[in-house]
């Protein structure tokens, strides 16, 4: 559980950053400058798809947490960390939605 809980977290990070990409990217559509904010295409590709599939593995992580919390069990993740997920959960969830 918690590998998985820093897996997590480093995927909603990705997720933040493909955010500030995406919005630099139509900031410069708009001022006709060149849009590519990470000179190495891979990289940005990689970072995209691990932000927007954060919300899945996000999902399936506080999911587990939860049934873990509801079986009386100590959680076996740091509560920071926890909390970070649920609150970038709910943004993820705002952001996909609206």
């Amino acid at each position: 559980m918690r590998f998985f809980a820093k897996i997590i977290f480093i995927c909603n990070c990705c997720f933040i950053a493909s955010v500030i990409f995406r919005y630099i990217e139509i900031n410069a559509d708009k001022a006709e400058k060149n849009p590519n904010i990470v000179g190495f295409q891979p990289l940005e590709s990689t970072l995209i798809i691990l932000g927007y599939g954060a919300v899945l593995f996000n999902f399936i992580f506080l999911l587990s947490s939860l049934i873990i919390y509801l079986i009386k069990k100590e959680i076996p993740v740091a509560q920071w960390i926890l909390l970070f997920n649920l609150v970038l959960f709910i943004i993820q969830l705002i952001y996909f939605l609206y």
